[in-house]
């Protein structure tokens, strides 16, 4: 029986690529642009965590002032990795899936010290 696949952005990747047609910008969507957006999208998820405490970051997800901030930064990350990987013809359930097996077999749960 197959596996369910672990990611699925089939629709996610047309939109995204619709998206920027519609605006004539799939010419600006190279590797090397994309992969410099998605990083400024990152950093700008670092800027909201800040000079905050640990438990600070842990509530910013919650707080009503950083909550929105917090879920359009992490979908702009989504968005230009979800459209590096087309560019780039990477399948990303593909990729996932083989880097947990390899994580798996790099770092045996049994050998997980204990918290």
């Amino acid at each position: 029986m197959p596996q369910q696949p672990l990611v699925d952005v089939t629709a996610l990747q047309s939109a995204v690529e619709q998206f920027g047609a519609e605006r004539d910008w799939l010419r600006y969507h190279s590797p090397k642009n994309l992969a410099m957006a998605l990083t400024g999208e990152v950093g700008e998820i670092v800027e909201l965590f800040q000079w905050l405490t640990e438990e600070e970051s842990r509530a910013v997800g919650d707080d009503p002032k950083t909550a929105r901030a917090v879920r359009d930064e992490l979908a702009d990350v989504l968005i230009y990795l979800v459209r590096l990987a087309a560019v780039l013809r990477v399948d990303l359930n593909e990729a996932v899936t083989h880097k947990l097996a390899s994580n798996a077999a790099r770092f045996p749960a049994a050998r997980t010290p204990e918290r």
